[in-house]
Order: C-alpha cells, then structure tokens, then sequence
C-alpha cells in the first residue's frame, strides 16, 4: 500500500519524537494545519456520526483520488484527523477500503494513548469516508 508524502512527513515527525508529551505537542501543530471549515460546511449533513465530538467531513475528488477535508471542536481531534487526512488523502477507493486506521496509529506511536471512544470515533470518520465515496461514484 503506498504511503502518501505527507503521510511519510507525519510518520518521520512522530517516530522521531522521544516521548507521549512531545507527541501530543505534535499533535496539535498538526491539527493547526487543517484548513478551517466554513460555517456551512459545518452543516448537519456533513457531520461524522459515532463521533464523541463534533466533527465534520467533506469529500472532493481529483482525477480518480479522493481529498477529503475534515473538522472537529475537539484540539486532540483534529490533529488525529489532520494525521488520518494525510495517511488517506490521495489514495485510490481500492487502498482506502483496505486502511486500518488502528495500524496507522500505532506506527505513529499514538494508538496506546487512544481511548476507546476516539478510535470508534476514527473508525466512524474512516466509515463516513467510505459512505462518501459510495455515494459520490453512484452520483
């Protein structure tokens, strides 16, 4: 499975950081990264549900590659999102389908300081993606 670039930005970051605190410090200036949502883009129809938080995900294709912009109100949230955005950003629908966002995290180091509900809420954000994609190929 190809790794995107920004991906391998994100992996060479997080694995080079020594402990939980410079990984969460890390966390946040990633989540700092994601372009802002406007306000009707923050709409019901776009928000993730099985998500603790609000988050909100928005889908847009270019060429046969998905890019997928997300948002949430939760700091430690986005910077999980913005880090599921660069591992999926630009994959075909065929690689998206076969993610385990689970592994990614724990490539990065950050899946033991995930708690259940924030992995359900990635795995919905990552179920959300896949509905996205269904919908927008059958349109």
């Amino acid at each position: 499975m190809t790794l995107p670039e920004n991906a391998q930005a994100a992996l060479h970051a997080f694995t080079n950081c020594p402990g939980w605190e410079q990984r969460a410090r890390l966390l946040m200036q990633w989540g700092e990264r994601l372009p802002p949502l406007t306000e009707a883009e923050r709409c019901e129809a776009n928000r993730v549900s099985g998500c603790e938080s609000q988050v909100w995900l928005l889908v847009d294709t270019q060429g046969a590659h998905w890019q997928f912009r997300a948002s949430s109100d939760a700091r430690l949230l986005r910077g999980l999102l913005a880090l599921l955005l660069a591992r999926v950003n630009g994959l075909p629908p065929s690689e998206l389908r076969q993610l385990d966002p689970a592994d990614w995290f724990t490539q990065l180091g950050l899946a033991r300081h995930l708690s259940p509900s924030r992995s359900n809420g990635l795995q919905a954000v990552l179920a959300r993606m896949q509905q996205l994609i269904a919908l927008k190929t059958q349109g």
